[in-house]
């Protein structure tokens, strides 16, 4: 593929672009103009953060591979939003929610250890040609990657990577795969999560928990709201941004010392700074919620948590490159096709336990995109459930090498038939 240089290079000016589309997204739908409340009616403000930096990514704009920002959002703005989530949060109410939050989050799992084998027979019985490939270059040796990291994410996705083989050339395509289906995915999932109601009608769901759990947010928030002052902010920040130093420092000890000392444990990611960074300032930010820093929230807490992932909304979205399926479109199209065994799984099972789709979309998203996009898919329900989706995406580093590895089994049989 011809390396093409990006119109904007610096960071900083990638980032004011990003500000500005943020700013001209959240003005526009606040508009009463006609025609902002009719385009706001259809398309959700969440779905055009996302949508747009994409769309400059594939004009060639901004580079989301060589620009740095994703990484800084992901490691320093998502874990203070975090923290500034969960200190308002009710955890009793969130454990009120039961067990079909995690029966969905498995059966999401199980749709991508199915979806896999299902997809390569479906595609390769109209393309027989994808069984060519010879050693390294074997399809099912890719795909196993994508396994990995649609249910546990980077750290899993490497792991079958090194115990699988696929050559360098396959691993870049099957990334290209990875990123731009499971973000295409997430749209779809950003879209309906603004209007839930008719899904929830069609798979006759039980809402009463979660419509229980929001309304007493609700009512908490509206006991406490205040005007904030400057030194209202400075300490929300100071706890967000706080926690969020002290998860590092933590990580930067717990990462490497696991990895030396119980380097078997790394199938969990136990290895991975980014799992240590994501699980303390979760915990840390649950354990502040049993404290007098709840009441945060009434000087907008969670409002300042929301203003961190919207900026790393956008730093996903400008990962998406929209042309990238013009380069190798069978393998796009597998990756299609598993993801639509993957949401008939989920879907069929939602349908027999009365699972609201709120379920759907966040088990799905826990699989799929991991601690860095579950929550942003919950918040976009509302702010209050981020946490839940945080906690069911840290079970797929649990599970997701034993997952991948038994799809890529599964493929290689497929593939030696």
């Amino acid at each position: 593929m011809e390396d093409s240089t990006p119109f904007f290079t610096n960071d900083a000016v990638v980032f004011g672009l990003l500000m500005m589309t943020l700013a001209f997204v959240f003005a526009t739908s606040a508009s009463k103009h006609p025609f902002w409340v009719k385009f706001y009616t259809y398309v959700p403000t969440v779905l055009l953060c996302y949508f747009i930096p994409a769309v400059f990514n594939s004009l060639g704009w901004i580079s989301g591979e060589s620009s740095k920002l994703y990484f800084v959002a992901s490691r320093y703005l998502l874990p203070a939003s975090l923290v500034l989530f969960t200190i308002s949060i009710d955890l009793k109410g969130i454990l009120k929610l039961g067990p079909k939050a995690l029966t969905m989050f498995l059966a999401g799992s199980i749709g991508i250890v199915l979806g896999g084998p299902l997809a390569l027979i479906t595609v390769g019985y109209f393309f027989p040609d994808i069984y060519m490939g010879t050693g390294p270059d074997e399809l099912w040796r890719g795909l196993s990657t994508i396994a990995g990291s649609w249910i546990g994410g980077g750290a899993n996705q490497t792991a079958m990577l090194e115990v699988f083989g696929a050559s360098p050339v396959l691993f870049g395509q099957m990334i290209a795969v990875d990123v731009l289906v499971a973000n295409l995915w997430m749209a779809f999932l950003l879209y309906w999560a603004a209007k839930p109601e008719k899904l929830d009608k069609l798979l006759k769901s039980d809402t009463s928990a979660i419509i229980e759990l929001r309304d007493r947010i609700t009512k908490f928030r509206e006991g406490i709201m205040r005007i904030p002052s400057l030194g209202d902010t400075m300490l929300i920040l100071g706890v967000g941004f706080g926690i969020t130093g002290i998860s590092h420092f933590a990580s930067d000890f717990l990462a490497p010392w696991f990895g030396e000392n119980y380097p078997e444990l790394n199938q969990y990611s136990l290895n991975s700074s980014f799992f240590w960074i994501v699980v303390i300032a979760t915990t840390l930010g649950l354990i502040f919620s049993f404290t007098k820093m709840r009441e945060l929230e009434g000087a907008g807490a969670s409002r300042m948590g929301s203003v961190l992932l919207y900026v790393l909304v956008a730093t996903i979205g400008m990962q998406m490159d929209l042309g990238a399926i013009l380069d190798n479109p069978v393998f796009f199209l597998i990756g299609i096709c598993w993801m639509f065994f993957h949401i008939l799984i989920m879907t069929l099972v939602a349908w027999l336990i009365k699972a609201p789709f709120f379920y759907v979309a966040v088990g799905s998203q826990a699989n799929v995109g991991g601690a860095a996009s579950a929550p942003i898919v919950a918040s976009a329900f509302d702010a209050s459930l981020a946490p839940v989706g945080v906690l069911l995406a840290v079970l797929g580093y649990a599970v997701g090498t034993y997952g991948a590895y038994l799809s890529g089994l599964m493929m290689q049989w497929i593939y030696g038939m």
